[in-house]
């Protein structure tokens, strides 16, 4: 018993999932299965410590 709401919710999000369009970049997905390391769209290192360095969430 009780399992009605837990059904209906996933229910709704598995609806959700199959008829809503999502945006998928196509570009990094290539880049992920191909094993390329990430470049920024700027040319910069995305993984530069330095460009961290006044970011005051990382400390």
């Amino acid at each position: 018993m009780g399992r009605g709401r837990a059904k209906a919710k996933q229910t709704k999000v598995a609806r959700e999932l199959k008829y809503s369009t999502h945006h998928t970049d196509f570009e990094a997905l290539q880049r992920e299965l191909s094993n390329q390391p990430p470049t920024s769209s700027n040319g910069e290192d995305p993984f530069d410590e330095e460009a961290y360095e006044d970011d005051d969430y990382r400390r």
